[in-house]
């Protein structure tokens, strides 16, 4: 058997933590956890959201306070693309995103990717900037009779009550 390389080593090490950072600010945005959200960027990390621009402690405040107008939403992550570089890399991440509006009876789909850059501080990854690029969208009336018809179903919360916070009791 080879030895292996250090150097591919590390970099696979970096890039599942790199990816990592999505998925934690996915689940922060889904279950309505803006100290989850904020704790993946650089403190002086900048963002940009089609109108909103801001550091990382007013996007968690816009994000929370844009999808509490929501009672349900999932973020799912696809192909990840990263290119690293020692302490810095770039990324683009492919999401999907469901949300249903709490009280006006439709649901909204919004497809894009983030444009990210990261900086390793301290020798953890955070991303030190996230532009949104929304590549389509789609509004359409609810139709959820699925839940209705099925009551026992376990049900997700937009809240640190979700199960996922609790696995153990799963």
């Amino acid at each position: 058997m080879s030895a292996i390389d250090p150097a591919r080593l590390q970099w696979l090490l970096d890039r599942e933590e790199l990816r990592a950072l999505s998925a934690t600010y996915m689940r922060g945005l889904d279950r309505a956890d803006g100290a989850l959200v904020r704790s993946v960027f650089t403190d002086d990390a900048t963002t940009h959201y089609g109108s909103f621009t801001g550091g990382p402690d007013e996007m968690a405040g816009m994000a929370m306070k844009a999808l509490s107008a929501y009672s349900d939403t999932q973020h799912i992550l696809g192909q990840i693309n990263l290119f690293i570089d020692g302490d810095e890399a770039t990324g683009e991440v492919y999401f999907q995103a469901y949300h249903k509006h709490a009280t006006e009876g439709f649901d909204r789909f919004i497809c894009g990717r983030y444009i990210d850059r990261y900086r390793r501080v301290n020798e953890s990854w955070q991303m030190s900037h996230r532009t949104e690029v929304v590549d389509w969208t789609r509004t359409e009336p609810i139709a959820d009779d699925y839940l209705h018809l099925r009551p026992h179903t376990v049900r997700g919360t937009r809240d640190t009550t979700d199960l996922s916070y609790r696995p153990h009791e799963a």
